[in-house]
Parts: structure tokens; C-alpha cells; sequence
């Protein structure tokens, strides 16, 4: 349990079992045949390019026939075959090229469409999931895992569909030429088979921990890249180095592992494949000579001719290739399921609960909210708040103060809902918030946090944020009254200039003042203030509290602070320890009481 008593992030993830490999093939199957008329032309394309293929060595075997006939050499039949062998080859290869490009272009729609997905999904999601799951692990299964998805499928796919028509058609060829010689195929292909669902079952485990571990050294590097600046300040560059190593090795051994003990499958296969070729080879030698002797009769069972032979010899490579590179593949397979897994793990989430059917929309406001006997916890083993009871009238202005932890940022979630009371009920305008739809009760808050968050456009765009259509008089008004009108007109391109990333190019208080204007600009009736001014300077804190007061007057507003000063002129300050609210009235009263808010005030200004 981390601090707050949120349930840690992360977490063991499902086996991959054989019965979930069968749901994740068949979802997979689903995003292809969504796309079936490509899928249809990929197929026909390979049926084409393989029956050409698959044509060679009857020409190749009927030109050396030709060579070997009793009457000396047929030169004209022999360069008639070899000519028919090189078209179809030379067609057949065109035909792969055309079938790559295809599967390159169906994959990236595939993968258009499961990133769109995941992304859909990830904006429906309650703010818990975000809560228990580490960024950097979620940002994996959108870019690695489904890379790894991507490459399966426009490689991998093309291979199976070539191999699985060229392994019947080689096998239809090879049972016309010579029956008994396929006998051989009885012994190997059967250990072929067995050998790799055996190991496919060691191998499949491993892909999944793979992919797990990957995931968790993205988290930890997106984690600490992220509080790079707190690492230099307090030295603790060689610690986070340590800790990396240790999740880098982790990463590798588990990577090592899943590739070593798949890459031990190809070659293995490949020894059993080599193996059938050569008995094929002994063998039909065998059966040629006794042919030759006349032993045999021609047109008889084990009658076969040197091009026979050849032929023969060349379809059983055909036949044992695929299989090889099935083998070989069989790791690339395990790795895209396990990834696959990951990813519709995220699309299967359940999203945030749907609105009631008869829910209510809010729409006039007077800002009134009740929280009446509320008790909620983020697990069931920890209640966090209990029985909290606050009603803010119209305009009223709530300040809740209390020690970390104590469960002052919760009042702000379930008042947003972003979490679902356990017991009690919270009411605003007397409409119990579970019988109004999430999305007119948070656009009735403007919020403003201590972690600001900006995005990558023109400053205009992130203040204009706070409200659709806004003019750039309006979002020059609002930053007037943020007081941060003057540093963006001093910029070069003004309101016009282009932040990065989260507003890194511009100091942290002012990054604060952008977030406090798109709120000005936004006009709702309550406000949410989480230490929306602890990243500026006390005398520019001095003139956002002027300019908060006017965004503030009548408006009901809640606001978490840790600076006191910040909240003497609230209307109710509630103190909140282990839970409960211990003390609650106006700063005088607080003073004159001389319990913990007093102290708390006294160890601030002494």
C-alpha cells in the first residue's frame, strides 16, 4: 500500500494460458477481417505466387528427364522446360513482392485501428486506473507491444499463409511423383511436431515476462526522467543509476531468456527437416536403381525416374521449409500474442460505470454543495475518510487544511467523481451527484492543481483550453486578471508563442499562472483549488489572491492549502486529520480555539 493508502501500481499479470492464446488468435483474426477485401486479395496473391512456385521443379524434373533419355538429349524439350521453369519463378517472385507491400499496407491499418482503440479506451477509464498503473507501462503497450504486433502481422502472416499452401501443395506433388517416399515424412513430421509444442509450451511464459519487464523499466525511466531536477538536487544520480541497472537487468535477462530458448527451436527443427531430406534422397536413389535395373516396372507403385527424383527431392524442401520457418517463426508468435494480451488487456478495462439512463443534466446552478456523513476508501481494507460531513452555500469559499494523508485531495475526487462514495452522499444544488451525468457535474468545477499540466501548442490554445470558442480578447482579459499579461507580450511571438512538452521552455510559477488564467477564462459556478499558487513567489502570490478574489466572488470554491496565509479569509476552514474533520469554523474562531489549526498557523508565522 503506498502513501494514501491508494493500492500500489503495477502487479502480477495474468498467465497466458492455452485458452486465452485461442481468444487472443481469434481477436487478432477480428482486426484482419475487418479489413477482409485486402485480406482476400493478400490470400489470392499467395495462392497465385505458390502454385507457381510450386510448378518449377515439375519443369525442372521434366528437362532433366529429357537430358537423361536413351535416345541421347531432347535439347528442344529441355530448353522448353527450363524456359517455362524460369516464368513461373520469375512470376512468382513479382507476385511475393505485391503480397509484402499488401501485407505491409492491411498491417498498419491493423495497428491504426488498435492504437485508436487502446487510446478510446484509455480516455473512458476511471482516474483509479491511473492511479494503480504506471505511465510508462501503459505508454508501452501502445508503442512497443503493438510494434510487436505490427511486425508479426506483416511478416509473420504473409510466411504462415505461404508456408501452409506450400506445404499441402508439395505434399499433393510429392504423393503424384512417389507415394512410398512420403513415407519418410511419416516418421519426421510427427517429431517436427511434437518437439515444437513441446517446446512452444516452455517458450510462451517466457514471452509474457518479457513483455511484463519491459513494461516496468519504461515505467521506471519514464518515473525518473520525470523528477530529473529533484535527482541532481539531492545527489541521488549513482542510487537511480543502481536501481535502473537492476531493472535493465531484469529486462535483459527476461528477454535473453524468451529468445534464447525460442531461438533453440528453429535449429532443432531445422536437424529433423535436413534429416527427412536425406533419408528421401538414400531412398529414392534406392528405388531409381531397382528402377533402372527393371526390377520395377514402369508405371508401377516404386517405379521413378531420375527427374522423379529431382523432383521429388526438390518438393520435400518445400515441404520441410516451411516448416523450419514455421519453427523459427513459433517465438515470433509467442512474442506477438504476449504482447498482443497486454495490449487487449488494456482495450477489455472496464471504462468509467455509464451515466444512470434517467440521469439528470445540470445546467443552473446555484453552487450549493452538501456532503452528507461521506466515507470512502480506495480499498476496502483502509477507509480513508469517515463519515465527513460539509455543506457550502452559494459562494461560500471551504478551505481544507489537515497533514498529508490525511485525505484532503480524496474530498476533491469523489466530489468530481472521480471515485464513488462507499457510504454517505454527496449533493450539489440538492441533485445526489450519482443521479446527475459525470460530465454536467464536471463541467460545472473549474480546477486548478498544483501539478500544472500544459500541452504542446500556442499559449493562446492553452488558455483558450478553459473554454471552447474563446476569443483572444477573452483569453487576454483572463490573463490580465492572472496577472501574467505582461510576460506574454514581452515574448517575441506573444500569445502566438509555441510552449513544449507540459511547458518546459517556461518557468514552473509561470506555467502556474497560465493554468490559473485558462481557469478565469472558463465560467463555472465552483471552483477547485489545490495549492494553485505554491509555485509562485510571495509577491506575485500577493496579486493572484487580488485576482482570485474576483474569479472566487460568488462562486462556491473549495480549496486544499498547505499556506495558511493563503485561506484567512475563507468562509469555513476545515481541518482534517486521520479522516475526520476535527475542527472546522473561520480563521478567528480557529485562532481563539488553539487546537491543531492554531498550531499548524503558529509553526508557519512564528
Amino acid at each position: 500500500m503506498n502513501k494514501g493508502g491508494m493500492p500500489p501500481k503495477g502487479g502480477a499479470p495474468e498467465k497466458l494460458d492455452r485458452k486465452r492464446t485461442g481468444r487472443v488468435l481469434r481477436r487478432m483474426a477480428g482486426y484482419v477481417l475487418a479489413h477482409w477485401p485486402l485480406f482476400l486479395l493478400a490470400i489470392a496473391l499467395t495462392l497465385l505466387s505458390n502454385q507457381l512456385s510450386l510448378m518449377g521443379p515439375l519443369y525442372s524434373g521434366a528437362a532433366i528427364d529429357a537430358i537423361a533419355a536413351e535416345g541421347g538429349v531432347d535439347a528442344a524439350t529441355v530448353f522448353d522446360n527450363v524456359l517455362r521453369m524460369l516464368v513461373c519463378y520469375l512470376l512468382s517472385a513479382g507476385l511475393s513482392y505485391l503480397l509484402s507491400v499488401l501485407m505491409i499496407h492491411l498491417s498498419q491499418k491493423i495497428v491504426y485501428t488498435m492504437r485508436r482503440h487502446v487510446f478510446e479506451r484509455l480516455t473512458t477509464l476511471p482516474v483509479g486506473f491511473f492511479d494503480t498503473h504506471a505511465t510508462g507501462d501503459i505508454i508501452s503497450h501502445i508503442s512497443y507491444d503493438i510494434d510487436v504486433v505490427n511486425a508479426s502481422l506483416s511478416h509473420d502472416l504473409v510466411q504462415v499463409m505461404t508456408s501452409l499452401y506450400t506445404v499441402i501443395g508439395s505434399l499433393l506433388f510429392m504423393w503424384q511423383i512417389s507415394p512410398p517416399l512420403i513415407a519418410v515424412f511419416a516418421l519426421t513430421v510427427p517429431a517436427s511436431i511434437l518437439f515444437t509444442r513441446y517446446r512452444s509450451k516452455k517458450v510462451r511464459p517466457l514471452y509474457h515476462r518479457r513483455s511484463q519487464k519491459l513494461g516496468e523499466l519504461n515505467g521506471y525511466a519514464e518515473e525518473m526522467l520525470s523528477g530529473c531536477r529533484t535527482i541532481a538536487a539531492y545527489g541521488r544520480e549513482e542510487e537511480i543509476d543502481s536501481r535502473f541497472e537492476e531493472h535493465n537487468e531484469d529486462a535483459m535477462e527476461a528477454y535473453y531468456r524468451a529468445e534464447y530458448y525460442g531461438a533453440a527451436m528453429g535449429p532443432s527443427v531445422n536437424f529433423i527437416n535436413n534429416l527427412s531430406i536425406s533419408l528421401v534422397t538414400i531412398l529414392g536413389g534406392i528405388l531409381y536403381m531397382y528402377s533402372q535395373s527393371g526390377a520395377v516396372a514402369a508405371g508401377t507403385l516404386f517405379f521413378i525416374t531420375l527427374g522423379g527424383v529431382a523432383q521429388f527431392v526438390q518438393y520435400s524442401r518445400k515441404f520441410a521449409g516451411p516448416i523450419n520457418e514455421f519453427a523459427n517463426m513459433l517465438h515470433e508468435f509467442q512474442s506477438a500474442f504476449s504482447a498482443a494480451d497486454r495490449v487487449f488487456r488494456i482495450i477489455d478495462e472496464e471504462p468509467e460505470p455509464a451515466d444512470k439512463a434517467d440521469a439528470l443534466t445540470l445546467s443552473i446552478l446555484r453552487g450549493e454543495v452538501d456532503i452528507d456523513k461521506v466515507s470512502f476508501g480506495y480499498v476496502p481494507e483502509k477507509t480513508i475518510l469517515q463519515e465527513v460531513s460539509v455543506k457550502a452555500s452559494p459562494g461560500q469559499t471551504i478551505a481544507i487544511v489537515g497533514p498529508t494523508g490525511a485525505g484532503k485531495t480524496t474530498i476533491i475526487n469523489l466530489l468530481m467523481r472521480f471515485y464513488d462514495a462507499t457510504a454517505g452522499a454527496i449533493y450539489v444544488d440538492d441533485n445526489d451527484i450519482r443521479e446527475v451525468t459525470r460530465a454536467s457535474l464536471r463541467g460545472a468545477y473549474t480546477m486548478v492543481l498544483q501539478d500544472t499540466w500544459l500541452f504542446h501548442g500556442s499559449i493562446f490554445e492553452n488558455i483558450a483550453y478553459g473554454r471552447e470558442g474563446a476569443s483572444l480578447e477573452e483569453v487576454k482579459a483572463a490573463a490580465r486578471a492572472a496577472r501574467i499579461d505582461s510576460y506574454i507580450e514581452h515574448l517575441p511571438e506573444g500569445y502566438d508563442t509555441i510552449l513544449s512538452d507540459d511547458g518546459v521552455n517556461i518557468s514552473k510559477g509561470q506555467r502556474q499562472l497560465i493554468t490559473i488564467a485558462r481557469a478565469m477564462l472558463a465560467n463555472t459556478q465552483m471552483l477547485i483549488l489545490d495549492e494553485a499558487t505554491s509555485n509562485v513567489d510571495s509577491r506575485t502570490e500577493i496579486k493572484i489572491q487580488e485576482a482570485m478574489g474576483e474569479l472566487m466572488r460568488g462562486r462556491t470554491c473549495f480549496v486544499i492549502a498547505h499556506r495558511l496565509s493563503t485561506i484567512q479569509n475563507a468562509d469555513l476552514i476545515l481541518v482534517l486529520q486521520n479522516g475526520r474533520i476535527t475542527e472546522q469554523g473561520n480563521h478567528e474562531q480557529l485562532m481563539r480555539r488553539g487546537g491543531f489549526y492554531a498550531a499548524l498557523y503558529g509553526a508557519q508565522f512564528t
